[in-house]
């Protein structure tokens, strides 16, 4: 079984990881990124846990040059400001908990998440309302599921500027 915790950082309880599963379960892996908290979404890097038979299996079947020499030193980099990175994660968790809020308000119906997007259902148009939001320069996410969008939690600017806009066009109806 393999456990993407890609969004671990944003989640409401962090310290749930399925890496504290690993003892004793040789056929669990866990997955993580530095796509998300990180904002490193460019350097398509991660890492996995796993059992040390699984990753001694893994290691015989990866690219002898899987890592850039400057993915390797951007991640270097990330690491040793991993403090100041990550504390952006708290303010992505702030307007996130504030789209669950708002949009309700608004009479959407958003999902609880523990990434850092929210899922909003009630959306009588999804592509009218992503071209008509997008007009407007703000990008939202069509993922293909009825009546739903989704939106990414940015800075408190950005997420009122959505708000405002969204409000707007729901109440042009």
């Amino acid at each position: 079984m393999v456990v993407d915790e890609a969004y671990a950082e944003f989640s409401h309880g962090q310290e749930q990881s399925a890496i504290s599963l690993l003892p004793n379960r040789p056929r669990l892996l866990v997955s993580r990124t530095m796509s998300k908290a990180f904002a490193f979404a460019g350097a398509r890097l991660g890492y996995l846990a796993a059992d040390p038979a699984v990753i001694d299996a893994l290691r015989l079947v990866r690219l002898p040059y899987h890592l850039s020499a400057f993915t390797q030193a951007a991640a270097e980099a990330a690491l040793d400001h991993s403090q100041e990175l990550l504390a952006t994660v708290a303010d992505i968790q702030v307007q996130r908990d504030r789209l669950l809020v708002e949009l309700a308000e608004l009479g959407y119906d958003p999902y609880r998440s523990d990434a850092n997007f929210v899922l909003f259902a009630g959306v009588e148009d999804p592509n009218a309302m992503f071209e008509a939001l997008l007009a407007r320069g703000i990008l939202v996410r069509n993922v293909g599921i009825p009546n739903t969008l989704r939106v990414t939690a940015g800075t408190p600017s950005e997420t009122t500027a959505f708000l405002e806009a969204l409000a707007d066009l729901t109440h042009r109806g």
